[in-house]
């Protein structure tokens, strides 16, 4: 899915750009092709204003001269972003983590990533709660009270072993310690990387449906 939308937006994209550049470049040689009749074919006596002509001249010119640079850092920021889709492949099967609260589940019920959440401090008592998009608590059950990092593996199904629907899920962390003050924590999101691809000029890394830029990415693991 994450594929076909990425296809459909750069071939959209490349095609507009190129069509801007076909009139503009249409339209500066008809200027020139009638400046030249006009020149041709003026009364002797009565000749046209070249200040004019010659400030529509560099006008043009300028366009041309802008079209030229626009084209050149259309070739640069597509250097770039295949320079970032090969240097993505290296991410492919690796695991990596991206901060983030955010999972995606298929409609088969397989879940695309995992959650990682560091405390602090030590906690005396961690909640874990996932919700749906629409903020409905699905699951929620106790977590590691250590302080530091903690992978937290959830299988797609609600608290009472039923598999929920494909959607997006958030893992919300509430973490407090022995006097009931809070406790702060960090989540990321963790997975394998199955695929590399540009979405929006941005290169990502997929885990199945889910789409992480490579700017995101904090740990790659083995």
């Amino acid at each position: 899915m994450v594929s076909s939308v990425t296809s459909a937006t750069t071939s959209t994209t490349s095609s507009s750009s190129t069509s801007t550049s076909t009139s503009a470049l249409s339209n500066y040689d008809t200027f020139i092709s009638l400046l030249c009749a006009q020149l041709q074919y003026q009364d002797p006596l009565d000749p046209a204003d070249t200040s004019e002509f010659t400030s529509q001249l560099v006008q043009y010119a300028n366009l041309e001269q802008q079209m030229s640079t626009n084209d050149k850092l259309d070739e640069v920021i597509n250097s770039l972003s295949s320079l970032s889709l090969s240097n993505g492949t290296g991410y492919l099967g690796r695991t990596v983590e991206a901060k983030g609260d955010e999972i995606s589940v298929e409609d088969d019920g397989t879940v695309d990533a995992g959650w990682v959440y560091e405390l602090d401090d030590t906690a005396a008592s961690v909640t874990l709660t996932v919700s749906d998009s629409d903020g409905n608590v699905v699951w929620s059950g106790e977590g590691e009270t250590a302080s530091g990092r903690h992978s937290f593996e959830w299988d797609g199904t609600d608290s009472d072993g039923n598999t929920v629907a494909g959607g997006a899920y958030t893992l919300t962390v509430s973490a407090t310690d022995s006097s009931g003050n809070t406790v702060d924590s960090t989540t990321y999101v963790s997975g394998t990387v199955t695929a590399v691809s540009s979405l929006d000029d941005t290169a990502v890394v997929e885990m199945g449906d889910m789409a992480i830029a490579l700017s995101a990415i904090t740990r790659l693991a083995a």
